[in-house]
């Protein structure tokens, strides 16, 4: 079985060649909103499952459990099978950051190799993420956010799971866009100012795994954006929790216009 960045790149690559306009049209027609595509079967079944079989457990992950969000993520990829870190990596060939740039129109793309709140994510029975908008840059605060790759690898996940990826084009008062966290499918969306998404609580016994990426660019993608840290809200049932969630964005906007980097370095990046 082929397991190394640039045999699995192969895969990707000539699966969004061979479909390039598709996924084309399918971006442009969310473009004015949330410009997002999704392309099923993206790599050999096995290859897939093998991805699956070797991701960390939760116990051997680290957790992120707040009101803004509960999930399980691991990012030292050296501490793990080195599959895993072939196949983020293979998401970095030049050729794939590239085809995905002109698929979305965005100039001057490129990936981030320190995994930057990127790496493996985990969900399990009661995990969710709130609303919210990605932190505008990268670590350094040089690029900007502007592409979200989300490559999911849990066998048989279906709609009534939960934990599926949502999409609020319209904002939080309007009922989200659900994509299904599939198997073997590979969801690519735009970040931005407006660009609201989510994941629904996971509602069975069972743990949701996704490879993410991000890509940044020298340039925004709207003219209207501004730096921000990673600003949560609550569901639109949640009025309580709403509150209390933008109180915390303010104070944490506040430490970051004290200190660029933060208070401290975020940890959630490869240290190699």
């Amino acid at each position: 079985m082929k397991q190394n960045r640039g045999e699995i790149a192969d895969f990707i690559f000539n699966n969004l060649k061979n479909n390039q306009k598709a996924l084309k049209n399918q971006f442009d027609a969310h473009k004015k909103e949330i410009g997002y595509f999704y392309l099923d079967n993206l790599l050999p079944k096995e290859l897939a499952l093998e991805i699956y079989k070797n991701f960390p457990s939760t116990k051997a992950s680290v957790q992120r459990k707040s009101i803004r969000e509960y999930k399980f993520t691991a990012f030292q990829m050296n501490k793990y099978h080195c599959l895993l870190e072939e196949t983020i990596f293979a998401f970095q060939d030049k050729r794939i950051v590239n085809l995905i740039a002109k698929i979305c129109e965005i100039e001057k793309v490129s990936p981030d190799s320190n995994l930057y709140a990127g790496g493996l994510s985990l969900m399990k029975k009661d995990n969710f993420l709130n609303p919210h908008l990605d932190n505008s840059h990268d670590k350094d605060r040089h690029r900007w956010r502007v592409l979200n790759l989300l490559y999911y690898v849990t066998p048989n996940w279906k709609l009534e799971n939960g934990g599926n990826l949502e999409l609020w084009p319209k904002g939080l008062n309007k009922k989200p866009i659900t994509i299904t966290s599939k198997f073997n499918r590979l969801v690519v969306m735009a970040t931005h100012q407006k660009s609201w998404h989510s994941v629904n609580k996971v509602l069975v016994n069972d743990v949701r795994c996704c490879v993410s990426n991000y890509y940044f660019s020298e340039e925004p993608l709207l003219a209207s954006d501004h730096f921000h840290v990673t600003t949560f809200r609550a569901r639109p049932e949640e009025k309580l929790k709403d509150f209390v969630l933008q109180i915390d964005n303010k104070l944490r906007s506040a430490v970051r216009k004290l200190f660029k980097k933060g208070v401290r370095e975020n940890p959630h990046q490869y240290k190699k």
